[in-house]
């Protein structure tokens, strides 16, 4: 079925290519499209074909990147649980998107005065106070079917980067008897307590992370270097033993040398991972069309092969592009038309689109992708399947149902 896949894409994309002034792409380009070595093809092959990325865990089912939505995509079968990275004042490695953390939690019942700061203003003690999971239930995107009590009840945090680790080990926050996490901070250092998730079903994801704005949170690659070592999970430092991704029907990909995945926008951040990883992790380019200095600024072929080099000249694997007809607030600029999966495809990179929300979008683009930052890995899987795609991997299963072994 792959290999019919890229016919399919390479007869679009000659086609797209031909006739590109309706796709608005110059094709008289001097730019050539460089090509991974060898020793890239190696770490690119580190992460499956046709990789399910739950996109903040889930933003659909749950509140997005809070241990609701972790657990949850982590039982679903996602491949990898998807995380931005920000940095707190105290320097704990944060998950969350926004840098004002005003859509996802009460910050302006709790810090009225502060709630337009970054959340890199605050310290992670400040951030415990803060509830990440009410605000979902009464969300306009949300249909009265997804909301549920216990998102309040079961007082949803701010994640941080080892929080991500533990979910994906089959792990939860412990509780006290008020069902507040435990913590302790001694000379200005955070311990958390986790314990045996007793709803885990054994399957073992990888992590996806982006370093987030990086001009807010400086310092925030080298911070992640020492995360990752602490917790076993830098590959250069400790190779993994395990090859197979799937392993006795369960998603394994968090024991092999795929286990994590590192991804920015930021040509920056790019060059400073570079720096660190040498380009032995797996890491995702991404590309947004805009006015920023790091954007795609046109339809030039020219253009978006520059973009391009610029990822493998920087020891990037992978490209990851928005595309179109998502559900809103996720209806993104278009980055994957033909003929820009084939220049992607013909430098050897692999394409991880970003983000699926609907089936429609799946059929659309099927001859282009190698894996889905998805918003609803369930449907993800559901599709693959039917694709005969995901042999050996963890069976479909039905999202509520999920979240009723969860306990929510």
């Amino acid at each position: 079925m792959r290999n019919n896949k890229l016919v399919t894409l390479a007869c679009l994309s000659m086609i797209a290519l031909s006739c590109s002034s309706d796709d608005n792409a110059s094709t008289n380009s001097k730019e050539e499209v460089l090509h991974l070595s060898p020793e890239m093809q190696k770490v690119r092959d580190y992460v499956p074909e046709n990789a399910v990325i739950g996109h903040r865990g889930t933003s659909y089912w749950a509140p997005e990147s809070t241990e609701s939505a972790y657990r949850w995509a982590r039982n679903m079968g996602a491949d990898y649980l998807e995380a931005d990275l920000q940095i707190t004042k105290d320097s704990v490695i944060l998950v969350v998107h926004d840098n004002v953390l005003t859509r996802t939690s009460n910050i302006k019942d709790i810090y009225p005065d502060r709630a337009t700061q970054p959340a890199s203003t605050f310290t992670y003690e400040e951030l415990l106070k803060l509830d990440a999971g009410t605000w979902f239930n009464h969300d306009k995107n949300t249909s009265p079917d997804r909301a549920r009590p216990s998102f309040s009840s079961q007082k949803q945090y701010i994640s941080t980067l080892e929080d991500l680790l533990m979910f994906a080990q089959g792990k939860r926050l412990k509780r006290d008897s008020n069902g507040e996490r435990i913590w302790k901070k001694i000379n200005g250092k955070y311990t958390f307590e986790y314990e045996d998730d007793p709803a885990d079903n054994g399957n073992r994801p990888g992590i996806y992370i982006e370093t987030k704005e990086p001009s807010l949170n400086p310092g925030i690659e080298h911070a992640l270097v020492k995360e990752l070592n602490r917790h076993g999970w830098n590959i250069i430092e400790k190779p993994a033993t395990e090859t197979a991704h799937f392993k006795n029907g369960k998603v394994n990909v968090g024991n092999t040398n795929g286990k994590v995945v590192l991804q920015t926008f930021s040509h920056n951040s790019l060059l400073i991972l570079k720096d660190l990883f040498k380009g032995k992790i797996p890491t995702a380019l991404l590309f947004w069309k805009g006015t920023g200095p790091d954007d795609i600024h046109d339809d030039q072929q020219s253009t978006y092969i520059k973009h391009i080099n610029f990822g493998i000249e920087n020891l990037a694997q992978f490209i990851g592009p928005s595309i179109a007809g998502g559900t809103p607030p996720d209806n993104w600029p278009e980055l994957l038309n033909p003929w820009q999966a084939e220049l992607i495809h013909q430098s050897g990179m692999k394409i991880h689109p970003y983000s699926f929300d609907n089936e429609g979008q799946m059929i659309k683009y099927f001859s282009f992708y190698d894996g889905m930052f998805t918003n609803q890995s369930d449907l993800t899987i559901r599709f693959y399947h039917e694709k005969q795609l995901r042999e050996g991997g963890p069976a479909y299963q039905d999202a509520k149902t999920i979240l009723a072994d969860l306990g929510y």
